[in-house]
Parts: C-alpha cells; structure tokens; sequence
C-alpha cells in the first residue's frame, strides 16, 4: 500500500510538472503570438542547428571525462564508455520524462551498480557543481564587456546569482567550515558525522583538490561549448547579438533549468530566455524561436540516450532470461533484487 501511494504521488507530480510547463509554454506563444513565432522557425538555419546537435553530443562526451577524473581521485574504476552512457541517458530524462528522477539523480543511481552509494551520489554532485562554478565565474567575468547591452535589473541579478553561488560552491568543496557548523546536529543530519549525510560528504570533499581543479579546467571547455551552442541557436533563429551576451545569459538560463516544475524546462526556459533577451532588443517571437531551438537540440541527443537505454533494458532482460530458465531459485532471487530496487 505504501509503495502503491507513492507510486501514485509520483505519478501525480509528474503529471503536475508536464501541465505546469506546457501551460506555461502555451501562455507565452499565445501572448507573443504563436503564428509568428512558427514562422521565425520555419527560417531557422538547420545548419547551424546541426552544428549545435553535434556540439551538444561532443559536450556530453567532455562531461564524461570530468565525471571519470572524479571518480579515479577516489579511486574508483568505472569504464569510461558506461559514463559516456550515463550521460546520454541522463539527457534522455532530463528532456522527456514527467518524473521525480532527474538525469543526475538517473545517472547516480544506475552508477550504484558499480561503484558504492555515497561515492557515486557525491561525484555527481561535485561534477554538476564544478560545472556550475565555472559558469557563473565566466558571466561575471564577462560582465564588464556586455554593460551596455544589459538591463540594470540583469546586472544585479547576475551578480547576486553569480556571486552566491560561487560563495556557496567554494563552501561546499572546501569542507571544514560545513562541518564545524553541522558538528552540533543530530548524526542523521551532520556532515561530520557517520550518517548517510556524512558519509556523502566525505566523498563531495574526498575527490581532493587536484582532482577538483581538472574538473575545474574541464568545465571551462565545456561550458566555451554550451556557450556556443546557445549562440548557434541564436544565430539560426536570426539573432544578431555578440557572443559575450551569451556568457551573460547562459548562467542565467542553465539556473532556470534547475526549478523543477516542468519537464525538461519547458515553459521555464522559454520564459527566461524572453525576458533575458528582450532587454538588447530581440522581439519575444525570436527569443522563444531560439529557447525552443536550444531544447530541440537537447532532445534531440535525449531520443538517442532513451534508444540507447531501451537497448541496454532489452540486453538486460536476455541476460536474466537465462538464469530463470535454470530453476525456481535464479526466478526467486530476480524477484527479491527487483523488490530490492523498488
């Protein structure tokens, strides 16, 4: 009964999520016009949208290889064609399903099959962070070069983001602050402590510095990347802004990803890339040409995570077939580790 209404609420807030960001998609198109912004895509340049499918494949692939420098800093051996994997699986989640999982929650926990709990969660976490990191410091960093294109409003909000969040972020990796202010709670929720938290915490931290600064250095080629990619999505649908608007904005937008109250940040996005661009003059019609852009391209790289991951299940379900076949106890056994998983 429990697990049925859990299941359920899942269920419920999937379907929530999926209402709330077409909902919110739709209001837009039909304040701004839907006919005309269909008319700003049908112009769009398929080849530089090609370019930014091909550049989003090569991202993922870049991503992999942080993740992989985390994970041999604690020592841990994973393939790296599994995390290359991962991340294509991740994409799929992230772009199409109305779930509770998010493509780095999929990733840490088919990554348990491999490697122990707390060191896979954690170095999702400090892959996803150095990333982060890297993003703010380059919109900050360009912020002097794109004043005059910007709204006050924006400036403020970008340093307030950026500069929150680079605090947090080095709080987190640094370590022993967080845990003399922790110390004093309860184990279960102590970041010095043997819990769970704790244990988790020692794995964000345990990477080491050496291995925190190559994932530092790889983040900065992958977000040069991801910058790209928005720009050639601006490009295709006609906009005519210099590429250090871009590193403006792409903070901005990669944060508007995070708010879980749509699928795939559909609604959210396109929302955010309106009101970021409308300010250096773009008309709303191909601000949203270009947010829907940028998610065809991420959903896009997403149908071939979720082919790959269809695949993966098909090859699974041959491989227990097997063991099923050779007695009641192989069938006992896959039913207690599905229960198990469950």
């Amino acid at each position: 009964m429990i697990k049925d209404t859990s299941s359920q609420r899942k269920i419920w807030l999937g379907g929530l999520r999926a209402l709330i960001g077409v909902g919110a998609l739709a209001f837009l198109l039909w304040k701004i016009g839907l006919g005309e912004t269909l008319a700003v895509l049908r112009t769009a340049d398929l080849r530089l949208l090609g370019t930014a499918f091909g550049l989003f494949v090569i991202s993922l692939i870049i991503r992999a290889v942080r993740w992989s420098v985390l994970l041999r800093a604690l020592d841990l051996r994973v393939p790296f064609g599994r995390l290359v994997y991962l991340y294509f699986v991740g994409a799929f989640f992230n772009s199409f399903l109305p779930t509770g999982f998010g493509g780095d929650v999929v990733r840490a926990l088919e990554l348990t099959q491999d490697t122990p709990t707390t060191a896979a969660v954690g170095t999702v976490l400090v892959d996803r962070m150095t990333g982060l990191l890297v993003l703010l410091a380059l919109g900050l960093g360009a912020l002097p070069f794109s004043a005059p294109y910007l709204a006050p409003w924006l400036v403020w909000l970008l340093v307030g983001v950026a500069g929150g969040g680079l605090l947090a972020g080095a709080l987190m990796l640094e370590g022993r602050v967080l845990r003399r202010i922790t110390a004093w709670l309860p184990e279960r929720f102590s970041l010095s402590g043997s819990g769970f938290l704790g244990r988790l915490y020692a794995a964000v931290t345990g990477c080491g510095w050496r291995a925190i600064v190559q994932a530092l250095a790889i983040s900065l080629l992958f977000n040069l990347v991801n910058i790209l990619i928005n720009f050639l999505c601006g490009r295709a649908v006609g906009i005519d802004l210099p590429l250090g608007y871009f590193f403006i904005t792409a903070p901005l937008i990669s944060i508007s990803l995070m708010i879980p109250v749509s699928i795939g940040g559909v609604g959210v996005r396109d929302w955010t890339v309106v009101a970021l661009f409308g300010p250096a003059g773009v008309n709303g019609n191909t601000a949203a040409s270009m947010s829907l852009s940028m998610y065809a391209v991420s959903a896009a790289a997403g149908l071939v995570g979720g082919a790959m991951y269809a695949v993966e299940g098909l090859r699974a379900v041959q491989r227990r077939s097997g063991p099923v076949r050779a007695g009641r106890r192989g069938n006992h056994e896959d039913t207690e580790d599905t229960e198990a998983f469950l």
